[in-house]
């Protein structure tokens, strides 16, 4: 008998995408960076997507577990890199440290947007990797620069990030839900 689990993309994209536009929102100058992005990038960028990712693992899906466990660890990683320094547990990392950080992250996912070519994924999914890499790339040029109209930038441009992530997830839990009724 074949044990058959729920498609956890629809998790891990939401999760992605609320958490990537929240964080966004403050690039863009819109909101301050407090407790609720603090929060969302532990337990839904995070948390949720590492769950998304060990259920893919369990559905044979190499590409979505990678995605989702790595960018779910890559949400705990960036909290705790925040508020490490801020509790003293050590020395806060410092500006070329964040640079190189985002910088592999970035290369990291033009990888992954490689490989979709390849893959039975869709151009809906390449455009969420498309404007990530290029997120990353933004988030690590602004921080190298110091220019805050670079980090403006790529605040409006992770928002259509997180909100291409949101789409695709909801796209998916749209068709499936309309297969099973």
């Amino acid at each position: 008998m074949e044990v058959k689990i729920a498609n956890p993309a629809p998790l891990g994209l939401f999760g992605f995408g609320m958490t990537t536009v929240l964080l966004n929102l403050h690039n863009a100058g819109l909101i301050n960076l407090g407790t609720m992005i603090l929060a969302m990038g532990i337990f839904y960028g995070g948390i949720a997507q590492i769950i998304a990712g060990v259920m893919e693992f369990k559905k044979n899906n190499t590409f979505g577990a990678l995605a989702f466990t790595s960018y779910g660890l890559f949400w705990e990683t960036l909290v705790f890199l925040l508020l490490m320094g801020k509790w003293g547990w050590w020395a806060p990392q410092d500006g070329l440290g964040m640079v190189f950080y985002l910088l592999i992250w970035g290369v990291f996912t033009f990888l992954l947007w490689i490989v979709l070519f390849k893959s039975k994924h869709g151009a809906d999914i390449q455009f969420v990797f498309i404007t990530l890499w290029i997120l990353f790339f933004l988030l690590a040029l602004g921080d190298f620069t110091g220019s805050p109209f670079i980090k403006l930038i790529a605040g409006w441009e992770g928002i259509v990030c997180g909100a291409s992530a949101m789409y695709v997830g909801f796209k998916t839990l749209l068709a499936e839900s309309m297969a099973q009724a």
